[in-house]
């Protein structure tokens, strides 16, 4: 839990102040997700279609297990999600080399250019809401983002241990 001094203001806790946050993440999120929408639509896609493009451009080579570890998906859904991203050329699957039953995703150009046009949208309204908040505050969101975490997901995020500690530790 967050480290809360006795004697520190602690009014952001109340209900009325929670409730705001909700509803700031609700209209971000709508906000965040609206020009990838419209993008998407133009091509038969929706948002599950975003997130699977989204995590195989940013983990090439995923493994359908590790895709699945992350959406938190079925894999009824994913299948079919996969497979028109498969078929429509935006996706190309190999066989793992150790093991042949293990399926890796990789965007061909074709999804490179789709995940790139859905992306930077998003990338250019955070990079504006981060320079308008300033380096602090940016800190803080990510306390905040990293707060909302199950603790699986959050060490994900945590920062790389440098070699010399990990020397140290053995």
């Amino acid at each position: 839990m967050a480290d809360l001094k006795a004697g520190v203001n602690q009014l952001f806790l109340r209900e009325e102040e929670l409730r705001t946050g909700m509803e700031l993440l609700f209209y971000a999120y709508r906000e965040f997700t609206a020009e990838p929408d419209e993008i998407l639509a133009e091509i038969g896609f929706g948002r599950a279609h975003h997130r699977v493009i989204y995590f195989v451009g940013r983990y090439p080579r995923i493994t359908v297990s590790e895709l699945l570890a992350i959406l938190k998906i079925t894999k009824q859904s994913l299948s079919r999600v996969l497979g028109e991203l498969v078929r429509q050329g935006f996706i190309d699957q190999q066989t793992g080399a150790r093991d042949r039953r293990q399926r890796l995703l990789e965007l061909t150009e074709k999804g490179v250019e789709l995940e790139r046009q859905l992306s930077e949208t998003q990338r250019q309204r955070i990079a504006r809401a981060y320079r308008m908040a300033g380096a602090e505050a940016v800190e803080g969101f990510r306390k905040v983002m990293m707060g909302m975490l199950d603790e699986g997901d959050r060490a994900k995020f945590a920062p790389p241990v440098p070699p010399a500690r990990l020397a140290a530790k053995r």
